[in-house]
């Protein structure tokens, strides 16, 4: 199947040329056809599921005047460095440079979206504004990352699919497989949802029609090769499995993870950094509650860089143009053990740096406790969504953690470790370490009281 966009007299020479074209493949293909009402792409890192999407979404616009379409993610901020750049550089580029698409910034009464030249809207937004999106009723609705939406979220959308520009309504949606108990895996398996298995081999970027592959495949999917334990499995095999292992059994992102605000600066704030150059530094800013809960609000995760660079960003991040603290001051900043690096840091900031608790099993079960739920139901360590100051882009083409988040899943216990000396695997676990530190302070008590002053 293909589908392309034609040219308009006096923009190309050509009227009945296509200025555009797509060959989706296997499920990506299956997709175009299926008119279920719930339609998931699953499968590893890489097949092509966004851009199959973001096709049909497309196509269903140009073919039915008047369509209403909805890209949504869990957060509105994280389609910007993703679905909508994938939409935009591949998907209606000819449409945005001929006129036939213009976008429009949203403005106090309506959200952002692209308008057609023959009536049809596309609407782009986040669930943590759904005010701006829920109040419109669309024919197809896209959800990128379906995993990271919870029940609620899914369901609340599927009440917003009440147009009639096209002869069906639709949900579609894409996903890297998660735990098999995940609530949209159970979802497929109770039937509700039909769920697409996409493969390597769907995306031309990668296979050619022969099912060769391409010089890019080849670089990518070495790099897939590289993964190991859980994510390999999710992301090059694309199997919905738990890890075996796992060292956080308690962590769910549906509880754990909220959406970002600004603490009150009445909650104390602690900083802990795991230095690194090669691998990646990370600084994480915490919050604490009135009821002892942290929440990790914001954080700096790249490799690379230098201590000094990294407290550049920082100050940047902290400090307005006079200098003055948009934020309130640590009461402490708890960093590894690097001399050198604890050095430089201080005197770029201007604040000590104490060196953290590193009793790594106690850490881990400090935190472990504090992941459990509470006698209200709620656990005491929380992480906000969209935390990370900056993508690492080369990590992210790598396909490693980009952030703490991203640690969680893969953090195991090292297999070749005897039961008496019991020890996570020392891989990606950076993120990791940052947060250890602070439970470990907060919980465990005695640490190292050396200080590097600035």
């Amino acid at each position: 199947m293909s589908t392309a966009v034609r040219g308009k007299k006096g923009i190309d020479s050509d009227p009945y040329k296509p200025i555009h074209s797509f060959e989706p493949r296997n499920a990506c293909a299956q997709l175009f056809s299926t008119k279920d009402a719930e339609v998931v792409l699953s499968g590893p890192a890489g097949t092509g599921k966004s851009r199959a999407c973001l096709e049909k979404l497309n196509a269903l616009a140009l073919k039915y005047p008047g369509m209403r379409g909805l890209i949504v993610r869990k957060t509105a901020v994280s389609l910007t460095s993703s679905a909508l750049v994938t939409f935009k550089t591949f998907v209606i580029r000819e449409a945005l440079t001929n006129g036939t698409v213009k976008f429009y910034g949203g403005s106090a009464q309506e959200p952002a979206q692209y308008i057609y030249s023959n009536g049809s809207r596309i609407t782009v937004g986040g669930m943590d504004k759904a005010t701006r999106i829920m109040s419109t009723e669309f024919d197809v609705i896209y959800v990128q990352e379906a995993i990271e939406l919870n029940l609620d979220d899914w369901e609340s959308l599927t009440t917003r699919l009440r147009g009639i520009a096209i002869p069906y309504q639709q949900i579609i949606a894409d996903t890297n497989p998660d735990t098999p108990t995940h609530w949209l895996k159970r979802r497929i398996d109770e039937g509700k949802t039909i769920m697409l298995d996409t493969r390597h081999e769907d995306n031309p970027v990668y296979f050619d029609k022969k099912g060769e592959l391409t010089p890019k495949g080849k670089t990518y999917l070495t790099r897939l090769d590289n993964l190991t334990g859980v994510r390999y499995q999710r992301l090059r095999l694309g199997l919905w499995v738990a890890a075996e292992g796992l060292i956080y059994e308690e962590w769910d992102p549906l509880v754990h993870l909220v959406d970002k605000f600004t603490p009150p600066d009445s909650w104390a704030r602690y900083w802990t950094i795991d230095f690194g150059f090669t691998n990646p530094f990370v600084l994480q800013r915490w919050a604490e509650d009135q009821d002892g809960r942290l929440y990790l609000y914001a954080e700096q995760y790249r490799h690379g860089k230098t201590v000094y660079d990294h407290a550049k960003d920082l100050l940047k991040q902290i400090k307005d143009s006079e200098g003055n603290w948009l934020e309130p001051k640590p009461s402490v900043i708890l960093a590894d053990h690097d001399a050198e690096g604890r050095e430089t840091f201080a005197r770029s900031i201007g604040l000590s740096t104490t060196p953290a608790n590193k009793k790594v099993l106690d850490g881990i079960q400090a935190v472990q406790r504090r992941m459990k739920k509470d006698s209200d139901g709620k656990p005491r360590l929380f992480i906000m969504r969209d935390s990370l100051y900056e993508r690492d882009q080369t990590l992210f083409n790598q396909r490693k953690p980009t952030s703490t988040i991203e640690e969680v899943p893969g953090y195991i216990w090292d297999t070749r470790a005897t039961r008496q000396k019991e020890q996570p695997l020392k891989q990606d676990d950076h993120g990791m370490d940052a947060l250890r530190y602070i439970v470990a302070e907060k919980d465990l008590g005695s640490r190292p009281r050396v200080r590097f002053l600035g």
